[in-house]
């Protein structure tokens, strides 16, 4: 019974002593790619076509899509976060929209679902 009680105890105990600061940390994608001109001049095309690209930090097809674009190019995308704890949540929205699946594109007013080349 010792042998259990020790160490459970230390387990009450280590909270007070492990900080969970990065547990209130918002979470997002992170793009490693390098966009190339055509990706860059295509995602700005994008945005000002009015195309909304909803994603979730956590989905791995939305990932690839976005390593597609590379970093730079990303950063010009009208980017729409649903999950509740990613960065710049907008989860609201996404129910609105009745987004169903990441990523999902909003073009012209029709939502379509799915990684894109």
């Amino acid at each position: 019974m010792k042998r259990l009680l020790l160490p459970l105890i230390g387990l009450l105990l280590l909270p007070s002593v492990v900080t969970s600061g990065h547990l209130g940390t918002k979470k997002e994608l992170i793009i490693t790619t390098e966009s190339t001109k055509q990706s860059i001049d295509l995602a700005k095309h994008l945005t000002e076509q009015g195309v909304v690209k909803y994603s979730a930090y956590w989905c791995p097809n939305c990932l690839y899509q976005s390593e597609l674009f590379g970093k730079q190019a990303y950063e010009e995308l009208n980017v729409v976060e649903c999950a509740r704890d990613g960065k710049n949540s907008q989860t609201q929205l996404c129910i609105d929209k009745k987004i169903e699946g990441f990523p999902s594109w909003e073009i012209n007013g029709k939502i379509i679902i799915g990684a894109k080349t």
